[in-house]
């Protein structure tokens, strides 16, 4: 019994496993059956129902659109030909132009006589210099000077706020112009022509000295002394970079008239300056230029209802409503209230200006900062016009003119501010991104720490977070335009110098004051006064005696 169970149950399992396997073959087949005509692009089976036909319709039908995708490929080809005729038209068209505008017009053909023409412009900047011969000046201030220098320094006698009179060329075009004539004159001299075979090569250490001076429009003279073969001799050789003639790099049209500028202005107390700027923005800015936006990040609470007042006030006199009044705790920092008014605005990209309460500006200046400004391209540092204490400048005077009166650009007055970078123009997105992008490239964490976006805010009170700022700018690939303006004034206020400042930060501030006060020779006449008045007592002595 169980053996004839036994031998059924393996019956059992014997026919289930041959329809398993009937039911995979089927379903293999199913699947591996080649789909129809139109997913499948083989050829037809020579044995199905087409035959020999069939081949010779699929090679026809294959042979005519391989002709057709050939002829398509012969017309664009054709086409790339004819374009790039039509570019290479362009191409020769804009060089004769440019050479044509350079005044180097050449002719087609002869590049011998585009050369020789060259050369002979070149030849007469060097005429036109005094290289060979002086020429008659109308006046000893129409001299141009020349500048000395070594190997090491270079004495200058244009030499700013920031410049010494002797010091090594920090700029390096400045740097590359003379070590480029220091190799050119050793090329000079270590020329066979020039040498003799048994004489020594002249290296960079038998310079002496060289002077050299810039003609803007002719060119740049050196005069370079070296070493001679013997005691008391000298080599001098003269070499003139002369200047090409002015070309067209570009023109173009710029629609300023949806320029909006917004003005940030970080402030604590300071309330009676703040209403001077007031009455100064809504002459400019409201009535005359009409474009403007102003952000106010004041510091603190006291006097701050004050500040706002005078807002409210110029809010409703002049119907004026773009402004933002934002109110942080803690100590003043002028960093950290400029970055928090640039990353406070929410609309689109902004171009702003950053400015400090005791700036004086024109609606020229604004569209200076405009056109001097281009996202993702420029930043523009003006140097502004500070000016000197009123009451020295004035002191002889009964009274201290009007503001309007003593905004006046002479060295009487004030000075070029060329070592200070806080009022400048920028976009926003440059402002918010700048030193991203060289950030991830460069990993030293000295640069890294100089390339984050916006300002250093660990930088507190007066001074210092314009530099880094400025900097950030000068690592990147953006242009930094930086020249003196008109119509940007610093009005002279006293300057105290806290205790709580940092000892570089001190230092700079007493600088800075220093400098604010007035001009070297009105400072010259305060520290000699008692011997003015000594004199002027004697003079007035003598001619009451004459008189008895």
């Amino acid at each position: 019994m169980v053996r004839r169970g036994l031998l059924a149950w393996i019956s059992r399992v014997v026919v289930l496993l041959v329809l398993l396997c009937c039911a995979i073959s089927v379903l293999y087949m199913l699947a591996c059956t080649p789909k129809g005509n139109e997913e499948q692009l083989g050829l037809p089976r020579a044995n199905g129902p087409t035959g020999k036909e069939g081949y010779q319709a699929a090679l026809q039908e294959w042979e005519e659109q391989h002709r057709n995708y050939i002829s398509s490929l012969k017309r664009q080809i054709a086409q790339l030909k004819e374009e790039l005729q039509e570019r290479s038209e362009q191409l020769r068209n804009a060089q004769y132009h440019a050479s044509d505008a350079a005044g180097l017009g050449p002719e087609p053909g002869a590049p011998e006589k585009t050369q020789a023409d060259l050369l002979a412009f070149l030849h007469a900047q060097v005429d036109k210099a005094e290289v060979h011969a002086g020429i008659k000046l109308a006046t000893e201030y129409a001299a141009v000077p020349f500048d000395s220098f070594t190997l090491q320094k270079v004495y200058q006698l244009e030499t700013g706020l920031t410049r010494h009179p002797e010091e090594k060329p920090v700029r390096k075009d400045k740097r590359d112009e003379l070590v480029e004539a220091i190799e050119s004159a050793l090329e000079t001299l270590n020329s066979p022509a020039e040498n003799s075979p048994n004489q020594h090569p002249y290296t960079a250490s038998d310079f002496i000295e060289g002077i050299y001076r810039t003609e803007k429009d002719k060119g740049t003279l050196y005069e370079l002394t070296f070493k001679g073969d013997h005691k008391h001799e000298f080599r001098r050789l003269v070499l003139f970079r002369p200047f090409g003639p002015i070309m067209k790099v570009k023109k173009e049209k710029l629609n300023m008239a949806n320029t909006l500028i917004n003005i940030i202005v970080p402030l604590a107390k300071r309330v009676d300056k703040f209403r001077q700027f007031m009455q100064n923005f809504r002459e400019t800015c409201i009535q005359q230029d009409g474009r403007i936006h102003l952000t106010v990040v004041y510091f603190g609470k006291e006097e701050m209802n004050e500040v706002k007042g005078i807002l409210e006030n110029t809010s409703r006199a002049a119907n004026f409503r773009n402004f933002t009044f934002i109110q942080l705790n803690g100590e003043f920092s002028r960093g950290k209230g400029l970055d928090v008014g640039a990353r406070f605005w929410k609309g689109s990209n902004v171009l702003l200006f950053f400015c400090d309460v005791d700036i004086h500006f024109t609606s020229e200046f604004l569209n200076t900062c405009r056109l001097n400004t281009q996202p993702g391209k420029k930043v523009f540092y003006p140097v502004l016009f500070s000016q000197y204490n009123p009451g020295i400048i004035y002191g002889h005077h009964d009274a201290v003119p009007p503001l309007e009166q003593q905004l006046v650009i002479k060295k009487e007055t004030g000075f070029w501010r060329d070592f200070g970078f806080g009022m400048t123009c920028q976009y926003r997105s440059d402002f918010i991104n700048i030193g991203k992008r060289e950030m991830r490239a460069r990993h030293d964490s000295a640069v890294c720490s100089l390339l984050t976006g916006g300002f250093d805010l660990d930088i507190k009170g007066w001074g210092g977070e314009d530099v880094h700022l400025y900097r950030k700018y000068l690592h990147s690939n953006l242009i930094v335009v930086r020249t003196p303006v008109r119509g940007l004034f610093h009005l002279w206020h006293e300057k105290r110098c806290v205790d709580e400042l940092t000892p570089e930060q001190y230092k700079m501030c007493m600088q800075s004051k220093a400098m604010n006060e007035a001009s070297h020779g009105q400072l010259g006449m305060l520290v000699f006064r008692h011997e003015i008045e000594a004199h002027l007592r004697k003079q007035k002595q003598k001619s009451s005696s004459k008189k008895t």
